[in-house]
């Protein structure tokens, strides 16, 4: 950052807040309204401190890396635009006319970090190629994509629209990790643009053009970004179609008859997808994911400085080594680094988090009991799903982080979802344990809060 950003980028700021005081009377009622200026404030916070901390503290980065291969794309556009558009939206291959340009690129024919670039620079030509704008612009894009989520969430259960506003905006990680200048941010809008398009579609079936474009233009993203996201979400996303669809089977024999059957053709459409998606990739190809995951790990534990290590078993590329230490893998994602394996300020960041997520998991199955607390989540589709994302996400990560400088970073998708999930379940578990005129004054304000809760 330069002394381009200190002039640009309040004028930039002002420019971002004006369309979003505008724009929050369309997307906010009165549940949500208090809450979109500080969301979208934390995110931009975000996304500056993500450059400042890359710049002073770590000495540069994966933001920096891409924003030099942006500043050439930009000198590109600026030589000659048609140039400068075909990096931008053509497609990567060898081009007598952009050699110049992208023989300087390291990324250009890596399609995942380049699709980055892609966006970052189509930004940067309207911010003067300015990193900290670029930056605040990707923080806008996550925001538009969490708003969706959290709006999501709150349609499935408004009373709990508070805390569903903390494990959505504002835990640490989620909105520093997710908001500048890279990979996440894109994805945890994408994320976000997924779910609510997927449970409009398929699930209220209300605005279906809209959550079609929306779900279509976050898988899209996912895809081409980090599709294990897409293939953690797809399993227990079509689980929850069925078990919606099932629970309105109003006769309950046909619906116990029914449900092992909605139960194994969501379990084959996960299937087909996740193989079809990854079919021929050789980073995230199903049957090549345990050798994969045990590369990656290799990688990663002997890359970082051996305070983050963490240990969780060996692994030798086979699935079943994969399965054999899947829950030390859901454990490390979710509540470690401990508060004592700290080691720098970001790991204490995710310590804290981590020490929340213990708390309200240990508390919350304390006072429901285990098996209530199960059996409350079996029957609840949304609660389900979550836990589920959560489950094989928290798997997914965990085998392949090797340390925690990186595994805070990418276990940020479910961070979300899995407090949201915490949060409801807890709503839902001190709702039965009022007495019987207390739970119909509940039902009457939830009904209240659902009519509020629609933005649409």
């Amino acid at each position: 950052m330069d002394l381009k950003d200190l002039f640009l980028t309040p004028f930039y700021l002002a420019l971002f807040y004006g369309l979003a005081f505008a724009a929050r009377k369309r997307f906010t009622n009165s549940l949500t309204k208090k809450y979109f200026i500080p969301a979208l404030t934390v995110k931009f916070i975000g996304a500056i401190s993500l450059g400042l901390i890359y710049q002073f503290y770590y000495g540069g980065g994966d933001t920096f890396n891409y924003y030099k291969h942006v500043k050439i794309v930009y000198q590109a556009f600026v030589d000659s635009p048609a140039l400068g558009l075909k990096l931008i939206f053509g497609p990567a291959t060898y081009d007598p006319l952009t050699v110049k340009y992208t023989g300087q690129m390291y990324w250009f024919n890596s399609p995942t970090e380049y699709f980055v670039v892609r966006v970052a620079s189509a930004f940067a030509v309207l911010c003067f190629g300015t990193y900290s704008i670029i930056g605040l612009c990707f923080a806008l894009l996550s925001f538009s994509g969490m708003w969706a989520m959290y709006l999501t969430f709150l349609r499935v259960y408004p009373l709990a629209y508070k805390k569903l506003a903390i494990a959505v905006f504002f835990l640490p990680s989620v909105f520093f990790w997710g908001s500048g200048l890279g990979k996440d941010s894109l994805c945890m809008g994408a994320l976000g643009w997924v779910f609510y398009g997927f449970y409009h579609a398929l699930i209220v079936r209300r605005n279906i053009p809209t959550a079609l474009v929306m779900g279509g233009i976050g898988l899209y993203i996912l895809i081409s970004v980090k599709v294990y996201i897409l293939l953690s979400f797809l399993p227990p996303a079509l689980l929850w179609v069925f078990n919606e669809n099932n629970q309105r089977i109003k006769n309950a024999s046909v619906r116990l008859l029914l449900k092992p059957f909605f139960l194994l053709f969501g379990l084959a459409a996960a299937y087909f997808g996740a193989t079809n998606l990854t079919a021929g990739d050789e980073r995230f190809d199903v049957e090549n994911i345990g050798e994969r995951s045990r590369i990656t790990q290799e990688y990663l534990t002997e890359y970082v400085a051996s305070g983050s290590v963490y240990q969780i078993g060996e692994l030798d590329g086979s699935l079943g080594s994969i399965v054999k230490v899947a829950p030390q893998a859901v454990f490390v994602s979710l509540f470690r680094p401990f508060l004592f394996e700290v080691r720098n300020p970001v790991m204490l960041l995710s310590a804290l988090e981590a020490t929340l997520f213990i708390w309200l998991t240990v508390s919350l199955f304390y006072r429901t009991g285990l098996f209530k607390g199960l059996a409350l989540v079996g029957r609840t589709p949304v609660l389900l799903f979550s836990f589920l994302f959560t489950i094989i996400f928290a798997i997914g990560v965990g085998v392949n982080s090797g340390n925690f400088g990186t595994l805070v970073r990418y276990k940020i998708p479910l961070m979300p979802f899995y407090l949201a999930a915490l949060y409801i379940m807890q709503s839902i578990a001190q709702a039965q344990r009022q007495p019987k005129s207390t739970t119909r004054v509940q039902l009457n304000r939830s009904r209240k809060l659902d009519s509020l809760a629609v933005t649409e």
